[in-house]
């Protein structure tokens, strides 16, 4: 499994919340469902969003914003539209006044807004629901906004979500999750593709002649008894020079990432309904549940059995060098 493999595999929806938004301009919604993840992209008229901690964008037609949670941000007809309604946790939705219109500016099935005339704005939503969905690492790489523009990539998997999302059909929840997970991946491999759009460094050192080799053993075998030494004879390299390079290019040694990479294995095997701690703690090298409780424990800050149960865990820490807002090119 390659590094770029590695890092798509850890979007996951679960019963995702997507949403169709109808408004009549002027409109402002105001986010503040604290999210780790949403996909937002405009099917007729245009809309900015407005980030906390980022540069305001403005979204055309077949543009697609991702938002990293777990962050608030404006989206809105104009920079300018005073917030007329505040989208909080479990999505519910009230007026700057505080009455609950979650439930009476319902339009249907997965349809939500103020209008359903011709010339509204018309808006696709979907929000993963918790950090386990995405990835720590992924979490930990993406900038605050990032958008593609339809430009980029004309992506029939925008005209198909708009299709699907107003179904109500057996099985419709499943195929829903599925399309939102397309369309996050098919922003971030456009993302990773274009050089200097602010990558992780791990993720470009897989091009490098000696970290990129140990990258992918490491992905390929994180059950393996690895060692900086054994690590550095298969890739033909002195111990002390892999562990330099790899941690300049990367940001940090050999095996702690592959403890960050075994934790993330674990973390969807855990998801496995029959799975067992110990079962799962052999499959990515830990000797024992205990031994894999323990790293857990220390590096998620919550144990297997209580990540299992829905918990979010310690907030995940951000690259300091990733950029607030990026916009790949046109």
């Amino acid at each position: 499994m390659d590094t770029l493999t590695g890092l798509l595999e850890g979007p996951k929806a679960r019963g995702a919340f997507l949403l169709k938004s109808v408004f009549s301009p002027p409109w402002s919604l105001r986010v503040e469902d604290r999210a780790p993840i949403s996909v937002v992209t405009m099917v007729r008229g245009d809309a900015w969003v407005l980030p906390d901690n980022g540069r305001p964008v403005r979204l055309c037609p077949g543009d697609v914003a991702v938002m990293r949670g777990p962050d608030a941000y404006t989206i809105a007809d104009r920079p300018d539209t005073p917030v007329q309604i505040v989208v909080g946790p479990e999505q519910r939705c009230n007026t700057t006044e505080g009455e609950d219109v979650t439930d009476s500016m319902a339009l249907g099935v997965r349809t939500w807004g103020d209008d359903s005339r011709a010339g509204s704005s018309v808006m696709l939503s979907g929000t993963y629901q918790a950090p386990s969905e995405i990835g720590r690492r992924l979490l930990a790489a993406l900038p605050v906004l990032l958008v593609r523009p339809a430009e980029v990539g004309d992506n029939p998997l925008v005209r198909i979500l708009a299709d699907e999302i107003g179904k109500d059909e057996i099985g419709q929840e499943l195929v829903l999750d599925r399309l939102l997970d397309l369309l996050l991946v098919s922003v971030l491999r456009t993302w990773l593709a274009i050089p200097e759009s602010g990558a992780p460094a791990w993720y470009r050192a897989q091009s490098d002649p000696v970290v990129g080799p140990a990258l992918r053993l490491l992905h390929e075998q994180p059950g393996k008894a690895w060692t900086v030494a054994s690590l550095a004879d298969n890739v033909g390299v002195s111990r002390a020079g892999l562990a330099r390079h790899f941690t300049t290019l990367v940001g940090e040694p050999p095996m702690a990432y592959l403890t960050e990479w075994r934790l993330t294995l674990a973390a969807d095997l855990l998801r496995e309904p029959d799975a067992t701690v110990a079962t799962v703690a052999r499959r990515v090298g830990y000797s024992g549940a205990f031994a894999l409780s323990a790293a857990f424990k220390r590096v998620r800050g919550l144990s297997p059995q209580e990540f299992r149960k829905g918990g979010r865990g310690e907030a995940v820490e951000r690259q300091g060098a990733v950029r607030q807002t990026v916009v790949l090119d046109r």
